[in-house]
């Protein structure tokens, strides 16, 4: 026989999870959407300083000091976009990790 109950709980599981995955979808999407943007500040802090920026000069810098801050720069990119595809694949999975799927 047809339960009105179990129809309703598996209906409010069903549009929970959806949800999650679309929002988990928004963030990843907001991470490659912003990456150009990243990308450009990251070459404009690493090359030569002109007029509207202080650039590091990385390709002829000596000081130890310029280059570790050249390749920590460098890498902003990547820590960028891989945090924010984490916390879309959190985001996504942590009500099935945590809550084991259960609405209640």
């Amino acid at each position: 026989m047809w339960d009105s109950k179990k129809y309703k709980k598996m209906n409010k599981k069903g549009s929970a999870t959806f949800y999650v995955l679309m929002l988990g979808i928004v963030v990843f999407l907001l991470g490659l959407y912003l990456a150009p943007t990243v990308s450009e500040f990251t070459t404009n802090a690493m090359g030569n300083s002109t007029g509207e920026f202080g650039g590091l000069d990385c390709d002829n810098s000596t000081d130890v000091f310029i280059k570790s801050t050249c390749i920590v720069t460098d890498m902003s990119l990547f820590y960028f976009i891989g945090s924010l595809i984490f916390i879309a694949f959190a985001v996504a999975t942590a009500r099935i990790i945590f809550l084991g799927g259960e609405t209640e």
